[in-house]
């Protein structure tokens, strides 16, 4: 997508202007006071009630029992009842990529927000849109999340998406590498098909010149080689699969479907890439709730998800059907059965993963999945890490703490403690009881600002014209 396009949508923002104050640049450092919340510590799992919070501008001034604290000036939000989160992070996004990329600015972004988003992870947008939107948000001139953006993702020289460039040979891989660079990108993302010798060209330039790269496990690359090159994440589990099955190396130039991971799965192998996994500190974003949704693609109907109306009306109607076609035809050769079994089998290596202490990040791949709705899809992927066996406090740490700590900002992110950034949470019940309560929001402070039920309730409302008209 051009430049040009990401700024005609621009206006319909707008409307926003009437009552989200995030578009408004500060003149001076304002201060917000949350008297009575109780403050939910995700390091350790405990709670502070009848919390005050203290913010000046976008930093945290304080934190005290409120019968210490007596506020006298600026906003007072009265918390009594409502639980304190750290803000969350979606931590595989893609704002502005192909069929939706038009919607990044007025409705992709204002959903994370609307739903406690206040960080992601873009792994791959238009490079022009994506790199104005980071810095847009940056200076209050749109309303969305903070990002950490990859722009075009690195594909295979037959990609067939927009948001990517081509790589063909080792001498693509270097020049796409350099390019991005100089553009100012914060990481690269390699997809599927980059050709064997163009990977370890791209992760050696990436060394080189001193920029992080994540993303999927090639299909010509194995698991432990990529380990070794130093890619810092994997997405989907993708080469997890391949490295458990006594048939690795057929995977490399072949066709590989659940039922083939399944018929040559082997506990032994698996055990050998967990533990290769762990030595090396490789982080886990395995997007387990597009994962169920692509794998069991058939059996989803998505017409009575009552969060629909927040989804782009091309979408639902037009997008997500021939998606559906899609992936049946390409992905899931497999019988239902079979593809059942192997999401349970998904569940099975992240619990196995998480007892051998592989670190997580909570992602979704939004808006890219069938029903796989920004910001929403984040709160559904937290209930699939408790279905693995975390507990609902290790769950909330993939959006929480641990974003922080794999971009080595704890002291800006990911806890609430004095001088840290102010992205925040309010919600009606205790996440720590249900992780389902992570949806139940009351507030949310974005870099300082706060936004009541009140805003909350306008800006879905807005919303949701959005969707239907796009």
């Amino acid at each position: 997508m051009s430049s040009e396009h990401y700024h005609n949508s621009v206006p319909i923002l707008q409307k926003f202007l009437l009552f989200l104050p995030l578009l408004v640049p500060c003149a001076k450092a304002q201060t917000l006071t949350i008297t009575h919340a109780t403050l939910i510590d995700v390091t350790n799992g405990k709670s502070q009630p009848d919390t005050t919070v203290v913010i000046n501008g976008n930093r945290i001034a304080s934190i005290a029992h409120s019968t210490k604290a007596n506020p006298k000036a600026g906003q007072i939000v009265d918390a009594k009842g409502q639980y304190l989160i750290p803000g969350l992070w979606d931590m595989h996004t893609h704002v502005y990529f192909d069929s939706t990329a038009a919607d990044g600015t007025d409705l992709i972004l204002p959903l994370f927000l609307a739903n406690g988003v206040t960080g992601i992870r873009d792994m791959g947008s238009a490079l022009d849109s994506v790199l104005q939107a980071r810095d847009d948000v940056a200076a209050h001139r749109i309303f969305g999340p903070r990002m950490v953006v990859s722009g075009p993702m690195l594909d295979g020289p037959k990609s067939h998406y927009k948001a990517a460039v081509p790589i063909a040979t080792p001498e693509d891989g270097r020049n796409a590498v350099d390019m991005l660079k100089s553009r100012g990108v914060d990481f690269i993302k390699v997809q599927s098909g980059v050709p064997r010798e163009a990977y370890f060209a791209i992760a050696e330039e990436s060394k080189k010149v001193g920029i992080e790269f994540e993303g999927h496990v090639p299909d010509a690359i194995r698991a432990s080689e990529a380990v070794s090159v130093g890619q810092r994440t994997f997405e989907h589990l993708i080469g997890i699969f391949e490295a458990s099955s006594l048939d690795e190396h057929k995977y490399l130039t072949g066709t590989k479907t659940p039922g083939m991971f399944l018929e040559g799965y082997d506990p032994a192998r698996e055990a050998g890439i967990i533990q290769l996994l762990a030595k090396n500190h490789v982080w886990q974003c395995p997007t387990l709730f597009w994962e169920r949704g692509q794998w069991l693609v058939d059996a989803i109907d998505y017409t009575k998800d009552p969060d629909l109306v927040y989804a782009g009306h091309i979408w639902a109607t037009k997008q997500w059907p021939a998606a559906q076609k899609s992936i049946l035809k390409s992905l899931d050769t497999d019988p239902l059965a079979v593809r059942e079994k192997f999401v349970d089998h998904e569940l099975d290596i992240v619990r196995k993963l998480h007892a051998a202490n592989v670190a997580f990040l909570a992602g979704t791949d939004t808006p890219a999945g069938v029903d796989v709705i920004p910001g929403i899809s984040l709160h559904l992927e937290l209930q699939r890490f408790v279905a693995a066996g975390f507990t609902p406090l290790e769950a909330l740490q993939t959006a929480t703490l641990n974003p922080a700590r794999f971009y080595n900002r704890l002291n800006d992110f990911g806890t609430i403690q004095t001088d840290r950034i102010a992205d925040l949470v309010l919600l009606r019940a205790n996440p720590l009881d249900n992780i389902g309560n992570t949806r139940k929001i009351a507030g949310v402070i974005a870099d300082g600002h706060y936004f009541s039920p009140q805003d909350l309730d306008q800006l879905r409302a807005l919303i949701k014209q959005i969707a239907a008209a796009k």
